[in-house]
């Protein structure tokens, strides 16, 4: 069989089982849409904030997307045992989990535009850097997609994916930088803030969408892309020590 023919059959079927299913179409419309809402009203600013406040909508729409559906579809499946079968086939353990992985990453993607498009209607979006800002998205989808992935294979029942998901995903809410400077942290947090991957992402957005970046943008990437790294062959670890030994 070759990897790539089974790489878009297993990607297909997800989509069609998962990602496309109208809850989920309908899901990741409505919360980045009540991500929004929500930041407007607790700001009390007018559309001079959007701006301000896109960056972090967007993140907070891939975090949550990408690391809520991969953690509860692998755990599901493995649940089932249908995970099981596909481990039997003759692909590659990092082809069959990149397969697993990217209908998440597509799904955390879109969901980051939401808002996007959102703006466009109500702010001039013409400053934006989108040379960064694109690829910036996806490679924040790219490792919230991977912690997700890490998560799942860590834990044995749905309902555990989703609190230890919370375990990870609340903390770096509010410690990369997303909604108030690194620097109001306090002396002995900060470090912990540029241990996390969302920190670099939300410099890269903060950096597209209103010039407030404060790192070099060649630093975010390189961070972000070596986080991917490393959550990838984490999880391909605890897949083979925990799945398959």
């Amino acid at each position: 069989m070759k990897a790539w023919i089974a790489y878009w059959n297993i990607l297909a079927k997800d989509m069609r089982a998962y990602y496309l299913k109208p809850p989920n179409i309908s899901w990741g419309l409505i919360f980045p849409l009540a991500w929004t809402g929500m930041f407007f009203v607790r700001s009390g600013m007018g559309l001079e904030s959007i701006h301000a406040l896109l960056p972090g909508v967007m993140a907070v729409s891939v975090l949550f997307g990408t690391t809520s559906m991969l953690a509860v579809t692998v755990t599901f499946e493995k649940k089932g045992r249908s995970f099981e079968r596909l481990l039997l086939a003759p692909l590659p353990l990092e082809a069959l989990m990149l397969a697993k992985t990217t209908g998440a990453i597509l799904f955390g993607t879109a969901n980051a535009f939401v808002p996007v498009v959102m703006a466009a209607f109500l702010a001039d979006l013409s400053e934006v850097n989108w040379a960064a800002l694109v690829p910036g998205v996806v490679l924040i989808a790219v490792s919230s997609t991977f912690l997700g992935l890490f998560i799942a294979v860590s834990v044995s029942e749905v309902f555990e994916a989703q609190t230890f998901s919370n375990f990870f995903r609340f903390p770096m809410l509010f410690l990369c930088g997303l909604f108030f400077p690194i620097e109001r942290l306090p002396v002995w947090l900060r470090p912990l803030s540029y241990l996390l991957p969302l920190t670099y992402g939300a410099d890269v957005l903060h950096a597209s969408v209103s010039r407030a970046g404060r790192l070099p943008l060649v630093l975010d990437f390189a961070m972000l892309t070596a986080f991917c790294a490393v959550l990838f062959v984490v999880s391909l670890h605890n897949i083979r020590r925990r799945w398959i030994a």
